[in-house]
């Protein structure tokens, strides 16, 4: 069944995309982009751009790309600013991350990538204790500090003619903070910006600012961020879209298609151990066990919600779920993700699953902060304001409405992404029942 179109504002003009963050990750965003704007690279891996989506039956075959098929920004159109505490520019972050060849993908666009240097930060090394910041913005209130931020997406706006702007969080893992008083209202929380309370950590202020702004805010990081009560009502009242958090690339996403099987075939998990190496910059800050609890709990909770526990306790009610990430610097940006998985099957025998995931951590979050970067401003656009469960898809955490779970199957995601934009744009939503090929005579 068609519905009519939602209205969606048209995507003319300068996309001005906005990374907390100018470190591995955001760099390989950026020059990924403008290597695809010059055709030396491919943007794989980015379902904006690579995609196609289904409309219609089977038999209508009509399978356009996304990116005809939604209005969307084009590629051409965007433009690249960034907040980081070094102050090295996107051409020498790009060198000392190491993920882009040198030869074959950074030097050919050196001027390009050296024009992008980064603002101010506003950063503490309380809540990131393992890295040290020289570019810093200095305030003597928090509330000070994130209308610093304002500022920046002002002038940022006004200086390379932006007709919007999007910001996402690219930047380290903060550490572990519990939702308490500061984060239930607006009020309370703007008190607490007054009076440098600890649990206002710098994430918090670029949402606030963002929010403020009539900027989408997508946080890539497992941080207490914009899933606070006062920042999502903030966005609410605004009409501002939000959502996270933490990107799913390497081992969560694994688990996240692993599991589904697991469960739909009923077969029983007793363990499941997972181990990673890395050694970029996101590697020393989780060597921290303060970042690591945040992350910890961000790549803990997939299996719970996936395997569903409570409705299974024979299968799945004693699952020994393990993680673990080490510090490994020879590794660099190419990340090893080790898994061992304990299950049993028919008369409760027990069999083994062990996955080694050799990937690149950065390769993989790279087109994520694309795709993000552009269906926020599309949500933005059509007036979808708040959380943005429907791209879940591209988080370990998904930010959903209080009194709902996440949905974690990456497969059910996907068809909730796909759906949302077919309802977008008046198409009948894919249920993939079927019945209508076959003839089912009366009993």
């Amino acid at each position: 069944m068609t519905t009519s179109p939602r209205p969606v504002a048209p995507a003319t003009g300068k996309l001005g995309v906005l990374t907390v963050g100018l470190g591995a990750v955001a760099t390989t965003f950026i020059a990924g982009v403008e290597l695809a704007r010059r055709g030396m690279a491919r943007p794989t891996g980015s379902l904006t751009q690579m995609g196609t989506i289904r409309l219609g039956k089977r038999t209508e075959g009509r399978a356009p790309l996304i990116k005809d098929f939604i209005p969307l920004a084009s590629l051409e159109d965007l433009v690249f600013g960034a907040w980081d505490p070094v102050p090295d520019n996107a051409y020498e972050s790009c060198l000392h991350c190491g993920v882009l060849d040198k030869h074959e993908h950074v030097e050919p666009i050196r001027d390009f990538l050296k024009s992008v240097t980064p603002m101010q930060a506003v950063f503490d090394q309380h809540y990131v204790k393992r890295l040290e910041g020289k570019n810093v913005k200095a305030g003597r209130t928090k509330r000070e500090l994130a209308e610093a931020l304002r500022k920046d997406i002002r002038d940022f706006k006004a200086k390379h003619g932006c007709d919007r702007l999007v910001m996402v969080w690219c930047a380290s893992t903060e550490i572990f903070i519990q939702p308490g008083p500061a984060h239930q209202t607006l009020a309370s929380f703007e008190k607490a910006m007054e009076t440098n309370d600890i649990t206002i950590a710098p994430s918090m202020l670029y949402a606030y600012a963002a929010i403020m702004e009539g900027v989408p805010f997508a946080n890539g990081a497992p941080n207490l961020c914009c899933d606070v009560p006062a920042i999502e009502q903030l966005a609410s009242d605004r009409g501002v879209a939000i959502g996270g958090k933490d990107f799913k690339t390497g081992q969560t996403m694994l688990k996240t298609v692993l599991a589904p099987m697991f469960k739909a075939r009923m077969l029983g998990v007793a363990g499941w151990y997972s181990t990673n190496i890395l050694g970029n910059r996101d590697g020393e800050v989780l060597d921290d066990p303060e970042s690591f609890k945040t992350k910890e709990e961000s790549k803990l909770g997939v299996l719970e919600y996936i395997l569903q526990p409570q409705l299974y306790p024979e299968l799945y009610g004693d699952i020994y779920h393990k993680v673990r990430i080490n510090y490994y610097p020879p590794r660099g940006d190419n990340k090893e993700g080790w898994d061992n998985i304990d299950i049993f099957g028919w008369c409760g025998y027990p069999m083994q699953i062990k996955v080694d995931f050799l990937c690149r951590d950065s390769i993989l979050a790279a087109p994520l902060v694309l795709d993000l970067a552009l269906f926020f401003d599309l949500a933005q656009r059509a007036r979808l304001s708040g959380i943005q469960e429907w791209l879940s898809f591209y988080f370990k955490s998904p930010q959903v409405a209080p009194g709902l779970y996440p949905e974690h199957d990456l497969f059910i995601q996907h068809t909730k992404l796909k759906n949302t934009l077919r309802w977008l744009m008046g198409e009948s939503v894919i249920t993939h029942l079927g019945v209508e090929y076959y003839e089912y005579g009366d009993s």
